[in-house]
C-alpha cells in the first residue's frame, strides 16, 4: 500500500484523515475536506500509564485535529508515522539500576543505569520524586529531564535501599 516516505500520503480511513511529510520533513495532517495542517503533532494523553491509548493529533497552534482511542484504530502506516514523530519529541530514560548517590542529603548527584546508557544527574529535593500508579516513579533532575522507574519492585536490592532513603 502506501509508505511513509517524504510527500507520500498515508490514509486513516476510519478517521477520515491522512498524514504525509512535507519537503522539510514536517508532518502534514490532511482532513476529509482536503484541508492541510502543516506541523501536526501527535500527543499522548497518558504517556506513562497508557501510552497506546488516547493519542491526539494537534495543529502547530495547539488545536486538536483528531483523537485516536487506540493504536488499533489506525493503519500500521499511520501508527509508524506517529510513533516516529513521538520518538523525536519524547525523551524519558528508564532507570534500571541506581549505581550510587553522592549523599543522602539533597541536593545530591545520582549515578544511574538507564535504557539509554549510564548517566548522572542532580536531584534537588525529595519533592522531585513522584510516585505513579503500579509501583512506578518519575524523577526530575535539576535540568527538568524526567527519568522513569517503571517498577520499583523490579529494581535490585541496593537500588531499592537507596530509593527508600529518599521516599
Amino acid at each position: 500500500m502506501m509508505t511513509t516516505q517524504l510527500n507520500e500520503i498515508t490514509t486513516a480511513p476510519a478517521h477520515n484523515f491522512s498524514l504525509r511529510h512535507n519537503g522539510l520533513g514536517r508532518l502534514v495532517f490532511v482532513d476529509a475536506d482536503g484541508g492541510e495542517h502543516e506541523g501536526a503533532i501527535p500527543v499522548r494523553a497518558f504517556p506513562i500509564g497508557a501510552p497506546d491509548e488516547g493519542i491526539a493529533l494537534v495543529s502547530a497552534d495547539g488545536h486538536e485535529l483528531a483523537w485516536i482511542e487506540r493504536w488499533s484504530d489506525v493503519s500500521p502506516e499511520i501508527r509508524r508515522m506517529m510513533e516516529a514523530e513521538l520518538a523525536t519529541r519524547e525523551f524519558m530514560p528508564e532507570i534500571s539500576r541506581i549505581i550510587g548517590v553522592s549523599s543522602f542529603a539533597t541536593p545530591t548527584i545520582w549515578e544511574v543505569e538507564t535504557n539509554r546508557g549510564n548517566t548522572s544527574f542532580t536531584l534537588k529535593g525529595e519533592e522531585d520524586i513522584r510516585r505513579l500508579p503500579q509501583s512506578a516513579l518519575l524523577i526530575s533532575d535539576s535540568h527538568g529531564i524526567q527519568f522513569l522507574v517503571r517498577d520499583i519492585k523490579a529494581l535490585d536490592k541496593p537500588s531499592k535501599k537507596i530509593l527508600d532513603r529518599f521516599l
